[in-house]
């Protein structure tokens, strides 16, 4: 059974900027430790996704992407041995 939708053009990915951030003072940069402290743009919480003002896409299992494409795997505090006095 053929579709009788036109095929789409191919385009190329979308490419997020270094930064969306437009907060005084600015926001940490995506290659900055604290990145995810930028302040969130966009959510979708069902997902599990949000999308930070340094183009950070964080996930609720605290892995991330980078504007770059980078990925970053996820790192729970829970991942660290316990500290034992």
């Amino acid at each position: 059974m053929e579709s009788c939708r036109p095929a789409l053009p191919i385009t190329s990915p979308a490419v997020l900027p270094d930064s969306l951030c437009q907060h005084t003072p600015k926001c940490p940069s995506a290659e900055s430790p604290d990145r995810e402290a930028a302040k969130v743009i966009a959510a979708h919480a069902v997902q599990g996704w949000s999308l930070l003002c340094n183009a950070v896409l964080l996930f609720e299992d605290t892995g991330e992407v980078l504007p770059d494409g980078q990925i970053v795997a996820p790192h729970r505090p829970t991942d660290t041995p316990a500290f034992t006095a």
